[in-house]
This record gives C-alpha cells, structure tokens and sequence, in this order.
C-alpha cells in the first residue's frame, strides 16, 4: 500500500513553520510521500480540501498542522489516520509509525 502524508498547514501558524524542518523528511523516512499544503495556497488546497473536508466537514476539530495519512490522494483516497498539531521530531515519527502500524503496513 502507497501511503501519502497531506500537511494541512498555514504560512502564519508558527508551529507548522518549526515542524517543516523536520515533518517532510520523517515521513520519506517511513516510506510516505510528503504533500503540503499551506492553506493560503488555493491551488494545492483546492486539489486537496476534499480530503480535509472528508475529515473535518468544518474544520472545527482540526489542529495546526494537521496531517493526514491517506492512499491515493490524487484519486479514490481512503484515509488512515492522522497526526494533530506541533511534536517533537522523535515523537512525530513515533505518532506516524502507530498509523502505519494500525494499517498493517510495515516500514
């Protein structure tokens, strides 16, 4: 299974800034693809709000960052799981590896 990290973030929020140092590299670490996507960025949020959406219909519940773990996000997604808001590197990865974990998809 191809997995997809989509990083629903803002070019204000201070926290999403800190967790680019790192996020993008956790995640091809693990054998995930990294999308981000700043929300002030139309055009990748718009190829991707129906995955947030699906997720968080209002965004009321969503965090800053908000990373979601889906396949296929270009087509059919399906979503796994998700990591909410601003870790340290070790504990991100940590929270990434529970989703793949959770699926069966051993890296």
């Amino acid at each position: 299974m191809s997995l997809a990290v989509i990083k629903f973030s803002s070019e204000e929020c201070g926290i999403c800034h800190k967790m680019s140092f790192y996020d993008k590299k956790v995640a091809e670490e693990l054998g995930l693809e990294f999308i981000d996507v700043k929300m002030q960025d139309t055009t990748a949020y718009r190829k991707y709000r129906k995955i947030l959406l699906t997720q968080y219909p209002d965004k009321s519940e969503m965090g800053w960052p908000t990373y979601i773990i889906c396949n296929s996000p270009e087509g059919e997604f399906q979503i796994v799981g998700e990591v909410k808001g601003g870790h340290p590197k070790g504990e991100f990865r940590s929270r990434l590896q529970e989703v793949l974990d959770s699926t069966g998809n051993q890296n």
